[in-house]
């Protein structure tokens, strides 16, 4: 529970917060339109349903306002600065940005369902109204309007008419419609299996977004549901002619009631997201136009291909990525990478492995696939959005750090160990981080190569200038062939490791994590240490309860600060 309360203090309270809101905004409205004199006429015939849609469409509001927010990356980056000196966990919150879109994209779905059904529900009333087994009100009330001096309150002018008809002629319904097949389409979509299998489906799918929300503006133009007006209100005595409707329109006292539709409010909620996205694909857009150059493209024996750039008043930090477009291969997809190369180098590059569509048209371009090495005039236009900050920008935040990688996901870790590296060795040496331990989890003994040229000059630098402890590092063959194994036992004398050329020697199978995480407590007891990962969900789990468990419950104690890269 200690752990818990230190790791996720803040993330609570914002779920708290936001699920408050939601609570609070639907009761209010709830208990408005169910108590509310301007929409009793309403109620006579729609019921409770009314306030189930009023209710349902303001969280629908409000969440839709908030969806936007988490997904424009800069005004995200200008938090992180303004957050640099705050607490860890308000640090770690601005890394949950994509998990709070997802659960606000959960909301949505589920006030989706609710206003969807309350509206059937109220059309289904609508019509009926106009029957004889409605009641003598009721039916009063649906011929309201069939004379010119009166304005209507069901939309449903003639009973002979088909329900569906009605709900697709109205703007309401036709936007409805619109809104909710946009809103299926982006969330079947982005289901992990279509994301990691099918990225370019989710990616075109994702924007849909646009006509989601001009349909969620234009939705409310139909005022389909409407309620007396206040001018209406003064003069009709409610109280009385509310049971003496046989009088309606014969007596001063009971005027006919008048009615008008709601004016659409959805627009106040949303323009300021859909103004601050607008300023965020701008500077997209003017980021992309700008020159990259590429100075070095590397082609390694892992099938992995690294490529060094420049672009002017480009300004990194260790463990961010960037977007990366190629025109060559699509004019409109953007993909994520992270940085591999340090600030302090003269160059910026990133690392790409062929696991999709894109990435294997793009190693097709770069002449990867073939082996060729290409002139820089034949390699293909390369467009930059970024940098962005992620989880590992927060490594100088702790004394010490544990970097944990899975197969790829070891690239955020190539810029941090660089970095943390060069200012090590810094005579102006300021850096708060006294020591690394580093687990690189690999299947196969290809993943090591491009990556082992890193860790041998870490490991031969450190060796000359006599800071071998600074640096721990930890590698993990979890999966070998038969011959592999034969070939590896044969040269276990070695003084360096037969797979990745370094003094310290791979291991094999996966990590005793439970020992691992005991013997780093052990070494810094009453110290506050940040566990950096990235990897797959399941290790993920794994590493964070590890870190719960291994955490003191005494303030004073150790405690483990977990940290996941997502982007």
């Amino acid at each position: 529970m200690g752990y818990w309360i230190l790791n996720e203090t803040t993330s609570f309270l914002v779920l708290v917060t936001w699920l408050g809101l939601n609570a609070y905004l639907f009761i209010d409205t709830f208990i408005w339109y169910d108590n509310s004199d301007m929409y009793y006429y309403t109620r006579v015939i729609l019921g409770s349903t009314l306030a189930w849609a009023r209710a349902s469409a303001m969280c629908l509001n409000f969440n839709c306002m908030l969806l936007i927010l988490p997904v424009c990356r800069n005004f995200v980056s200008l938090l992180r600065g303004t957050s640099a000196y705050c607490r860890g966990d308000v640090r770690r919150l601005l890394d949950k940005t994509l998990t709070f879109h997802r659960l606000v994209g959960y909301m949505i779905i589920l006030h989706t369902a609710v206003h969807i059904t309350a509206h059937f529900i109220n059309i289904e009333r609508y019509h009926m109204s106009q029957s004889v087994e409605a009641g003598e009100l009721c039916n009063i009330l649906a011929n309201i309007g069939n004379r010119s001096n009166e304005n209507y309150l069901n939309p449903i002018r003639s009973y002979n008419k088909s329900i569906l008809r009605e709900v697709f002629v109205s703007i309401a319904g036709i936007t409805g419609f619109v809104i909710t097949l946009a809103l299926v389409s982006i969330v079947t979509s982005s289901t992990e299996l279509i994301r990691r299998s099918f990225y370019e489906v989710f990616w075109y799918t994702h924007n849909l977004f646009i006509i989601f929300y001009i349909g969620l503006v234009m939705h409310g133009a139909g005022q389909i549901v409407r309620g007396q007006t206040p001018q209406s209100i003064l003069l009709h005595n409610l109280s009385y002619c509310k049971d003496h409707y046989y009088e309606w329109g014969e007596t001063a006292q009971c005027p006919v009631p008048q009615f008008s539709g709601s004016k659409p409010a959805t627009w106040k909620w949303v323009v300021f997201p859909l103004i601050l996205y607008t300023c965020e694909k701008v500077i997209r857009f003017w980021r992309s136009k700008q020159e990259v150059v590429i100075t070095k493209v590397i082609t390694h024996s892992s099938g992995v291909l690294e490529i060094q750039m420049k672009k002017s008043g480009f300004v990194m930090e260790p463990g961010q990525y960037v977007f990366l477009q190629c025109p060559a291969v699509s004019w409109l997809q953007w993909h994520p990478f992270t940085l591999t190369s340090a600030p302090e180098e003269p160059f910026f590059s990133v690392h790409v492995r062929a696991v999709g569509d894109w990435t294997q048209e793009l190693l097709t371009e770069f002449g990867a696939k073939k082996n060729l090495c290409l002139e820089p005039w034949q390699l293909p236009r390369l467009a930059v959005d970024g940098p962005y900050g992620s989880a590992a920008t927060n490594v100088f935040h702790y004394h010490v750090s544990v970097f944990i990688a899975a197969g790829i996901g070891v690239t955020p870790f190539a810029s941090v160990l660089k970095s943390v590296w060069y200012k090590y060795c810094s005579p102006n040496n300021d850096m708060g981080v006294k020591k690394i331990y580093f687990y690189w989890l690999c299947r196969d003994t290809h993943s090591f190569e491009w990556f082992a040229d890193l860790l041998i000059s870490l490991e031969e630098q450190m060796s000359e200038q006599g800071k071998s402890d600074f640096l721990s590092y930890h590698l993990f063959l979890t999966g070998w062939k038969e011959n592999q194994a034969s070939h590896i036992a044969f040269h276990c004398d070695n003084d360096l490791d037969v797979i990745t050329g370094l003094r310290q020697k791979t291991n094999f199978g996966r990590p005793n994590w439970n020992k691992e995480f005991r013997y780093i407590a052990d070494r810094h007891s009453g110290t506050r240490i940040g566990v950096f990962f990235c990897g797959p969900k399941s290790l993920s789990k794994i590493l964070n309860n590890m870190c719960r468990r291994h955490s003191s419950s005494d303030p004073r104690g150790v405690h483990f600060y977990y940290n996941k890269e997502s982007f």
